[in-house]
């Protein structure tokens, strides 16, 4: 377990680059399907930024900082009004911050802020081959459901497989204090 501080915070403008290498890292974005990465390009990550600075507090970006490792990769979450307040969530690490512990602190941290800016539950979708991220969310107390009839029809999953896990507020807010 990762035993340096570690720092979470909204993606500012100077991260952009650090967001880039890690989108455009294959073995980042293989889970998603990208196996060569996104090939994002410096403009099209101030366009991303500008979408997140206008939409926020409905959704958020963070960067993952850890003492003696550097940038660590993201978390972000997204609040759609539409369908119920449902908030999708993602993490994407670096290998090198993988297996510490790192990925659960970054996403209590936007679970916690997606809750407190009107979400009422939280999920995620994936990968099934993405076995320690299915162990992940397990431990935080996201339940696998049906996937609901909206999202399986939307093209964001982009033929790539996915579950569909998640958790309310009561159940986050339990399972934090039975730990």
């Amino acid at each position: 377990m990762y035993e340096g501080e570690i720092t979470i915070r909204p993606t500012r403008r100077g991260d952009l680059e650090n967001v880039r290498t890690l989108w455009n890292d294959g073995d980042v974005m293989k889970f998603v399907g990208f196996p060569e990465g996104l090939g994002e390009t410096a403009e099209s990550m101030e366009r991303w930024y500008d979408r997140i600075e206008s939409n926020r507090p409905s959704l958020d970006h963070f960067s993952v900082f850890a003492e003696g490792i550097g940038y660590c990769g993201e978390s972000f979450y997204r609040i759609d009004a539409k369908h119920g307040n449902a908030a999708v969530l993602d993490i994407k690490l670096f290998s090198k911050a993988r297996g510490r512990g790192i990925a659960a602190k970054a996403l209590q941290c936007a679970i916690e802020q997606a809750f407190k800016n009107g979400a009422a539950c939280v999920w995620v979708d994936p990968n099934p081959e993405n076995e320690k991220a299915l162990a992940l969310y397990r431990r935080m107390g996201f339940c696998e459901r049906e996937m609901p009839a909206y999202l399986a029809q939307d093209e964001v999953f982009g033929g790539c497989p996915a579950l569909y896990f998640e958790i309310s507020r009561e159940a986050f807010i339990s399972s934090k204090t039975a730990k």
